[in-house]
C-alpha cells in the first residue's frame, strides 16, 4: 500500500532480506486492574524429590521371527511386559517407562546400551494347521485352523541407548530458563501416567484414559456411548511442576451384541430391514468376540451370501483318502460340529474375521462387540446434544471427581514416579485472579446498556444502527408452519427494535411435488418459483427449514444465493416463536444486511488505547476440518477482518479451501502466474483501506485459533510471513507493527470459585501460577458458564509489537468478546475467531452438497496429488457483508 491517499495497487514486491526468525516473547508483567477473587483450579502441586535423577532413554524395535516389524501399542505392550518378566536381571530389575511404540525410558542407565532378546509370548490366538475350521469358526481356505489356547509366538527385540533426559531441566524450566530438554523429561512423566493406566485395561486416547464400568458409560443411540475417562498431564507452571487432572469423554461403540449395535446404528427393528452395504462399512476393522469360544477376532468384511448358503471347503474327518475335502455351509458346520442351531442369523450374511485371500466365517448372533471400541465418526445432531447434555458438571462436582481421581490413582505407588521422587498433593491448586469491569454497550439513541455477568438484553430498547428492509420474502421448504403469523410477528419485533420492515413480496409454500426431490432441485424448484413470482432482487429471503440440525437444504441454498444471485437469506426452523426467538433472528439479519445491534462505548469515544488514534487491523483466523475420518474431504480456511476504522465492531470474510487435515494457512499470500496476489489478505487490505478513510493499517492484531503450542513457531513465522508478504505486496513501505495472540479451547484447565459452588464471574482473568512460567500467556473466562462448568479460554500472545500495557491488552480482549453482533451475551472467544469459524462452516456447505462438481474432486494436480477444489466464490452483492452472521 502507498502512503498517500491514492488507492494502493499491485507494484512488486520490496528485495528484502529475509525475516529473522521469531520466538513466543516473554511476559513483561502481570496485570492487575479488576475485583480480586479467590479461585481453585484442577492442577495439583507436584513435589520433585530427587531433581538429580536421570532418564535414560532407548529406542526399542519390536519384529516378529521372519523380520516383520511389529505394529499396534497393544500387542507392543504386551510383548514388553513379558520381557520384563522373562529378563527383569539382565535389566538390573530397574522399572521402566515403554510409550507402546518405539521408545522405553529407566531412571539412570542400564547395564550395557544394546541389548537383543527372544520373546515368546503365549496367548489364545489361532493358527493354520491344514484341515478344517478352527475356533468354531469355518474357514473357506480349505485349510484347517486348530483351536488352541495357549500359541506361542517369538518376538526379537532390539534395545539401543539414544539419549539421556536430566530431571534438572525440569527446574531450569520452572525458574523461566530455556530448557530444550524440559519437555522430554515432562513427556517421560506423561508416559509413565499412560503405562500404569494401559496395564489396568484403559483405552488411551492421547492424554486421557478410559475404563469400561458402566457407571463411566452413558448411551447416545446408535449403537454407540459416551465413555468418561480423565486427562491427566504434568505440566510446567509459575507455581512448579503440576498435574493437571480433568474430566474428560470419549465416544465408544456400546458392547453387546453385534446385532443390537447394528439394528440400534441404523435404527431398525429387525436383521431383515439391516442395509449390509452400509453395514459392512461400519463393521469393518471392529473387534468381536465369540461366544461359544471367548476368542477375539477382527472384522474385515462380510460374507456375500447368507449362513445357510455360504459355503467353505473343509478337510473330511476320519476318511480313509488323505487330503479329502468337502463343501459345507456355515450353518450347517456349526450344527454338526458344535450343536449349535442357528437362528435368524442363518439367513443374513456373516462376519469375515480371515485374511482378505484367505476368509474365516463367524454367525453375527455368536458374536458381540468387545467394550472400549472408539467410534471415530461424525456424531448426528441428536447424539451430539444428547452427549453435551449427559457429560455436563456442576462445578461442585468437577472438584470431587477431580480430587478423587488423583487420590484413588495411587500415583505415589508408582515404582518409576517413586525412584524420581516425585510425589503429588492432593488439593487444588489455589490462586489469585481478577474479574475485569464489563465494557458498557452503546444501543439506540445513543443508550448506554451495562451488561450483568456477561448479558444484557435489548427489552424496551432499540438497535444501534437499524437497517430498512423494503423487499423481501419468505419461503418454507415444508416445514409446519404459519407464514403469514411468522411474517406479522417479525414486523412487529422489528419496529419495536427500530428496524422498519415493509410487508414481504411474497410468502411461497414448497410445491408439494418436489418434497421428495434431492436438496439441490428442491433449492432450484424453489428459487424459480420465487423468481417468477417478484421480478426485483430481494434484500432478504427469510427460508423456513424442515429440520432444526443438519438439514441438506442449507448448503444448496446458501451456495445458491450467495454464489449465483448475491442475496443475503436467513434460515429458521422455529418451535416455539416468541419475543426473544425472534430478536435473535433480527439481530442476524441487521448484521448481514450492513446494521450494527450494540457498539462498545468506548468505539464511539473513541478512546481504545493504541488503537483509536493509529491505524489497525484486527484479524481472527481459523480452520475448518472435515467430519473425523474423512480425509477426502478439504479444509477451510477463514479468515475476517475489522473495517471502518476506528471501529472494532464490524468484520468482513475471505475464505478459501486447502488440503484436508492441514492446519497451517498456505493461501495467505498467492503468486498467481500473472504476478498478481491472490490470496486471502489481498481483499482484507484493500477493504480496510477503502473503509477507513484511505488509510492502510499500520498496526495488525492477529488472533489464531486451532493451533498447538508445538505449532506455535509455525503460525508465527510462515503465516505470519505471508501476512506481510501481502501487505509488502500491495506497495507499503514501511512494515506494519504486529500483536500475534493465539487462543485455546481444547486444554483442560479450570478454574473454580475457592468456597462456592459456582461458576466463576465473567470477566475472570488469571495470569499467575497456572499459566507458563516464562511465556506471556493467560487464561479468560468472558462469558457466564449457566450450565457444566465454564472453560476459560487460554490465550498466548507470541508476538507484540504495538506494546500494549498488560492490562489494556487484556481488557481489549474482553471487549472483544461483547461485540459478537449475533448475541446479548458475552462469548468465550473474542468475536473476530467466532466469525472466522462461522465463515469457515458456512463456505464449507457449498461444497458438502456438491453434485456436479464431485468429479473435479478426482482430479491431480502436477505432483499427482489430489487436486483441492476451489471454493465457489461469492457474489460481488455480497462478498463484503457479515453473510456468515
Amino acid at each position: 500500500m502507498s502512503s498517500s491517499n491514492a488507492a494502493p495497487e499491485q507494484t512488486g514486491q520490496l528485495q528484502m532480506p529475509g525475516p529473522p526468525k521469531r520466538y513466543p516473547m516473554a511476559r513483561p508483567a502481570t496485570g492487575s486492574a479488576g475485583q480480586p477473587i479467590k479461585l481453585l483450579s484442577n492442577h495439583f502441586h507436584v513435589v520433585i524429590g530427587c531433581p538429580d535423577a536421570v532418564f535414560y532413554h532407548y529406542n526399542v524395535s519390536i519384529k516378529t521371527e521372519d523380520g516383520h516389524a511389529v505394529e499396534g501399542k497393544g500387542i507392543g505392550r504386551k510383548i514388553m511386559d513379558k520381557l520384563y518378566e522373562t529378563y527383569s536381571s539382565e535389566l538390573a530389575r530397574k522399572s521402566f517407562a515403554y510409550d507402546g511404540e518405539k521408545s522405553f525410558y529407566t531412571v539412570g542407565p542400564l547395564p550395557q546400551n544394546i541389548f537383543e532378546f527372544l520373546v515368546v509370548l503365549e496367548g489364545s490366538s489361532a493358527r493354520y494347521r491344514g484341515g478344517t475350521a478352527d475356533g468354531g469358526s469355518p474357514s473357506g481356505s480349505g485349510r484347517k485352523r486348530s483351536k488352541c489356547s495357549h500359541l506361542a509366538k517369538t518376538y526379537k527385540v532390539a534395545i539401543t541407548y539414544a539419549a539421556k533426559i536430566p530431571m534438572s531441566s525440569i527446574k531450569l524450566a520452572l525458574k523461566a530458563s530455556e530448557s530444550e530438554q524440559a519437555q522430554d523429561a515432562i513427556r517421560v512423566l506423561d508416559i509413565i501416567l499412560r503405562q500404569e493406566q494401559a496395564k489396568r485395561g484403559c483405552l488411551l486416547v492421547r492424554q486421557s484414559f478410559f475404563s469400561a464400568t458402566n457407571a463411566n458409560c452413558t448411551d447416545l443411540g446408535g449403537g454407540v456411548s459416551g465413555c468418561r475417562g480423565f486427562h491427566s498431564s504434568f505440566c510446567a507452571t509459575q507455581a512448579g511442576l503440576s498435574l493437571n487432572m480433568d474430566v474428560s469423554t470419549t465416544i465408544v461403540l456400546t458392547p453387546g451384541p453385534v446385532i443390537d449395535f447394528l439394528l440400534a446404528n441404523q435404527n431398525v427393528r429387525e436383521p431383515r430391514y439391516i442395509d449390509w452395504v452400509k453395514a459392512k462399512r461400519m463393521l469393518r476393522n471392529l473387534r468381536v468376540k465369540t461366544r461359544h469360544t471367548n476368542m477375539e477376532f477382527k472384522i474385515i468384511g462380510l460374507s456375500e451370501m447368507p449362513c445357510s448358503q455360504q459355503l467353505f471347503t473343509m478337510k473330511v474327518r476320519g476318511s480313509s483318502v488323505d487330503g479329502e475335502t468337502m463343501e459345507i455351509t456355515v450353518d450347517k458346520y456349526f450344527a454338526n460340529h458344535h450343536n449349535i442351531e442357528l437362528a435368524w442369523s442363518a439367513h443374513v450374511p456373516c462376519l469375515n474375521v480371515g485374511k482378505p485371500k484367505r476368509p474365516n466365517y463367524l454367525p453375527i448372533e455368536l458374536c458381540t462387540l468387545v467394550p472400549l471400541q472408539r467410534y471415530t465418526k461424525a456424531l448426528s445432531g441428536q447424539q451430539r446434544a444428547s452427549l453435551v447434555e449427559k457429560s455436563r458438571q456442576k462445578p461442585l462436582e468437577r472438584i470431587r471427581v477431580t480430587s478423587d481421581a488423583v487420590k484413588n490413582n495411587l500415583y505415589d505407588q508408582d515404582p518409576m514416579l517413586a525412584s524420581c521422587g516425585i510425589s503429588i498433593k492432593k488439593e487444588l491448586i489455589s490462586l489469585d485472579g481478577r474479574v475485569l469491569t464489563a465494557p458498557v454497550l452503546k444501543v439506540g439513541n445513543m443508550e448506554d446498556c451495562i451488561p450483568r455477568n456477561g448479558r444484557w438484553n435489548f427489552n424496551n430498547k432499540r438497535l444501534y444502527d437499524p437497517v430498512r428492509i423494503g423487499r423481501w420474502a419468505i419461503v418454507n421448504f415444508s416445514a409446519r408452519c404459519d407464514l403469514s403469523y411468522i411474517s406479522r410477528e417479525l414486523i412487529n419485533c422489528g419496529r419495536i427494535k427500530g428496524i422498519h420492515i415493509d410487508q414481504p413480496l411474497s410468502l411461497l409454500e414448497e410445491d408439494r411435488r418436489w418434497v421428495r426431490a434431492g436438496p439441490v432441485v428442491r433449492v432450484e424448484k424453489m428459487l424459480a418459483s420465487l423468481e417468477a413470482r417478484i421480478k426485483e432482487k430481494p434484500q432478504l429471503i427469510l427460508c423456513v427449514l424442515p429440520e432444526r440440525k443438519n438439514c441438506d437444504i442449507y448448503g444448496p441454498w446458501k451456495k445458491k444465493n450467495l454464489h449465483d444471485f448475491g442475496v443475503i437469506t436467513q434460515c429458521i426452523a422455529p418451535g416455539r416463536i416468541n419475543d426473544q426467538y425472534l430478536t435473535n433472528v433480527l439481530l442476524k439479519i441487521n448484521a448481514k444486511l450492513g446494521g450494527i445491534n450494540s457498539l462498545l462505548a468506548v468505539e464511539h469515544t473513541p478512546c481504545i488505547p493504541l488503537i483509536n488514534n493509529i491505524p489497525t487491523i484486527i484479524l481472527g483466523m481459523d480452520v475448518s476440518h472435515g467430519s473425523p475420518g474423512r480425509s477426502d474431504v478439504p479444509s477451510i480456511a477463514a479468515v475476517v477482518s475489522s473495517r471502518n476504522w476506528p471501529f472494532i465492531s464490524r468484520y468482513r470474510a475471505s475464505v478459501s479451501t486447502q488440503a484436508p487435515k492441514v492446519e497451517m494457512i498456505d493461501c495467505l499470500y498467492k503468486s498467481l502466474p500473472d504476478g498478481k496476489d491472490g490470496g486471502l489478505m489481498r481483499k482484507l487490505f484493500l477493504d480496510f483501506y477503502r473503509t477507513s478513510n484511505y488509510q492502510k493499517p499500520q498496526q495488525i492484531i492477529i488472533f489464531r485459533d486451532g493451533v498447538s503450542e508445538s505449532q506455535f513457531d509455525q503460525v508465527l513465522n510462515f503465516e505470519l510471513n505471508q501476512i506481510i508478504k501481502a501487505y509488502v505486496g500491495l506497495g507499503g513501505s514501511e512494515l506494519p507493527k504486529v500483536t500475534y495472540i493465539v487462543a485455546q479451547k481444547t486444554h483442560h484447565t479450570k478454574l473454580f470459585q475457592d468456597g462456592r459452588h459456582e461458576n466463576v464471574p465473567a470477566g475472570t482473568v488469571v495470569d499467575t501460577k497456572v499459566v507458563h512460567p516464562r511465556h506471556y500467556d493467560f487464561y479468560m473466562t468472558s462469558h457466564a458458564g449457566v450450565i457444566g462448568t465454564s472453560r476459560p479460554t487460554h490465550y498466548h500472545v507470541l508476538l507484540d509489537e504495538i506494546g500494549f500495557a498488560v492490562d489494556d491488552l487484556q481488557k481489549l480482549v474482553h471487549s472483544l468478546s461483547y461485540v459478537y453482533q449475533r448475541s446479548t451475551s458475552a462469548v468465550s472467544l473474542v468475536a473476530p475467531i467466532y466469525y472466522a469459524h462461522l465463515a469457515a462452516y458456512q463456505m464449507s456447505q457449498f461444497v458438502k452438497f456438491e453434485d456436479a462438481d464431485n468429479s473435479s474432486g478426482n482430479e491431480s494436480n502436477a505432483d499427482g496429488n489430489a487436486a483441492v477444489p476451489e471454493l465457489p466464490q461469492l457474489h460481488e452483492d455480497v462478498e463484503a457483508s457479515m453473510f456468515f452472521c
